[in-house]
């Protein structure tokens, strides 16, 4: 293969999984504002009808919210590692076309995300049936908000979490000593890389219980935040230093 050929399908590979990756964004945004629209206007009942106590459908249905939520919050961070997947596959398979695993690299991505959506949606199972969160989904007890962002800040400084953020941070570096050819090594490589990305977030997506579940700021804020700390130059040093930004807001939201 000519270096010419290689590098025009190499364009073409990056405007394709840049394409799914908007189209993924333009879905799970659009759903969100929906129905973080339906909340302000109170039509929520018409989007998820509220049972008291929760059915397993509504807990479906709000699985459903978080996994979408999940979806267009950390797709744009996960963005950089799908597409340096696509041009390293196409570089070391030669003619074979690297789009159709790249999707399974993003699929294995998101679906480590939907189990987080399901602890979440079990969390927020027993945080109403405790009544510490409103049928709006906004947290009703200070000192829970507060613990939540204290949790958050204290994880920011913790072994665990810059680990998992320098293996974010460095596509190249995950797939030079992670790399496995084929379909399954696509999807063994995606759900690695997705539980790196739990490892080093799960904290920051928890305080959206204590901001409120579906408060959209808040789910743009995060999902900035995230992307910030994972792709600019001294992120890991911009999260270390939101740890006392949490902690410090969420002893003041105690002493409210």
């Amino acid at each position: 293969m000519t270096e010419t050929i290689l590098s025009n399908l190499l364009r073409r590979d990056r405007s394709i999984v840049i394409l799914g990756i908007a189209l993924i964004l333009a879905l799970s945004w659009g759903c969100i504002i929906w129905m973080a629209t339906a909340m302000d206007t109170g039509t929520i009942d018409m989007v998820m009808p509220i049972p008291a106590p929760w059915s397993l459908l509504y807990a479906f249905m709000i699985f459903i919210m978080w996994t979408v939520m999940m979806a267009a919050m950390m797709t744009p961070s996960a963005a950089p590692m799908i597409i340096t997947y696509a041009l390293m596959s196409r570089r070391r398979s030669g003619e074979k076309d690297p789009v159709g695993p790249a999707g399974l690299f993003a699929l294995a991505y998101l679906a480590v995300w939907g189990v987080f959506s399901l602890a979440a949606t079990i969390a927020q199972w027993g945080l109403y049936k405790a009544s510490y969160l409103s049928p709006m989904m906004s947290i009703t007890d200070k000192y829970v908000g507060g613990a939540i962002l204290i949790l958050a800040g204290v994880f920011q400084w913790t072994p665990l979490k810059r680990a998992c953020l320098n293996r974010c941070r460095a596509p190249v570096g995950f797939f030079m000593t992670e790399w496995r050819d084929g379909a399954f090594g696509a999807f063994a490589m995606g759900i690695k890389h997705g539980a790196y990305c739990l490892g080093c977030c799960w904290a920051l997506m928890a305080i959206l219980f204590a901001t409120g579940v579906m408060n959209l700021l808040w789910v743009a804020v995060l999902a900035v935040f995230v992307l910030v700390e994972k792709v600019v130059p001294y992120g890991e040093r911009i999260g270390f230093t939101s740890g006392f930004v949490l902690v410090a807001v969420g002893v003041w939201m105690m002493t409210l």
